[in-house]
């Protein structure tokens, strides 16, 4: 996997055009704006019976919970729209979500004092790691619906995560369990290659020493 990083560290930089010049401050250096939504991730797509699929939260927590999804959608609900980047270089305007802001779920479970970070597990066997900071934002979303309507499969259905200021690999589809932790620990891609912390403002896309633009594979990709 670590050859992916390695592949886009040596590629070519995208061009942009036809952005309008007020727009340019909300687009990260690198970036190309595109209106399709681009379906990347690694291996198949997983099939769920909602009423069997759960998530669970445990780690540095006072007592692990398992959540429904039909618990999670009696939540109170969340509408945010927000800009979303990825490292492969696309970027996506005025994005509109539905779900349950992390900070909510907060209010259902107790969270020991020396958590500091989260460790998001998906399907399949995917984790990426944050901080606890970064996840109590007003914008970041367990999110069940993309403009209006439930997630598609390959979008993440039935839950993704949604942090809107990281590169979108943070955006874990298909989420399962949230491990709260009192130290950070690497998550899949960021042991293979790609940043700890993934800044898309500051072209945290990589690991080590600033690297050059990648390539832009997205535009080969499936897209909706």
């Amino acid at each position: 996997m670590h050859g992916k990083a390695d592949r886009l560290k040596a590629a070519k930089a995208p061009q942009q055009v036809g952005i309008a010049p007020e727009l340019l401050h909300r687009l990260p250096p690198g970036q190309t704006v595109t209106e399709k939504f681009p379906i990347l991730h690694e291996g198949g797509v997983p099939a769920y019976d909602p009423a069997l699929w759960d998530l669970r939260v445990f780690g540095e927590v006072e007592e692990e919970r398992t959540f429904t999804l039909d618990e999670l959608k009696s939540m109170p609900q969340t509408n945010t729209v927000s800009d979303i980047h990825c490292v492969t270089r696309w970027s996506k305007f005025d994005t509109a979500w539905e779900g349950v802001k992390f900070s909510d779920l907060l209010q259902q479970i107790k969270v020991k004092p020396e958590a500091k970070y989260v460790m998001i597990h998906a399907d399949q066997d995917y984790e990426t790691n944050l901080p606890l900071d970064d996840v109590l934002r007003d914008d970041v979303l367990l999110a069940f619906l993309y403009d209006g309507k439930p997630l598609t499969p390959k979008h993440g259905w039935p839950l993704r995560l949604v942090v809107p200021h990281l590169y979108f690999w943070k955006s874990a589809k298909w989420i399962r369990g949230i491990e709260f932790m009192s130290e950070d620990r690497p998550g899949f891609w960021e042991r293979n290659g790609f940043h700890n912390y993934a800044d898309p403002f500051r072209e945290q896309r990589f690991s080590g020493e600033a690297l050059p633009i990648p390539e832009d594979e997205w535009t080969r990709k499936e897209f909706d």
